[in-house]
């Protein structure tokens, strides 16, 4: 599971609520079994962790919501719902957008965590 070793140029700045989350990509291999590169894709379509890239200039400010402060900030891991936000591809590495109430989980070694079948 890796990120790109540096951010797309002309990043799109999440709006309002919303979280922009980088997708790690899958690893080509599972011990020395090599994947195949539509199994890869998908899995990678389906993940359930990335890293918070930026957020909107609302998130988190409803302090009602979060009372204890912002769950997540950029740097961090975080766990989501599979498929969920905004899916897209930048420079041929994926993105999503997703709200600021998505983020489930802070994880400090994402590559613990894996989704479920």
């Amino acid at each position: 599971m890796t990120l790109p070793v540096a951010l797309p140029e002309g990043l799109p700045r999440p709006a309002g609520y919303r979280i922009m989350i980088a997708i790690p990509k899958k690893d080509d291999k599972i011990g020395s079994i090599l994947l195949p590169e539509t199994l890869r894709k998908a899995e990678e379509s389906a993940s359930i962790v990335g890293m918070v890239i930026a957020l909107g200039d609302l998130a988190y400010s409803e302090h009602d919501k979060y009372p204890t402060g912002p769950w997540c900030e950029p740097g961090d891991w975080v766990i989501f719902r599979a498929y969920s936000g905004t899916r897209m591809k930048i420079a041929e590495e994926e993105f999503r957008l997703i709200n600021d109430d998505s983020v489930e989980a802070v994880v400090d070694d994402p590559r613990t965590v894996s989704r479920a079948f």
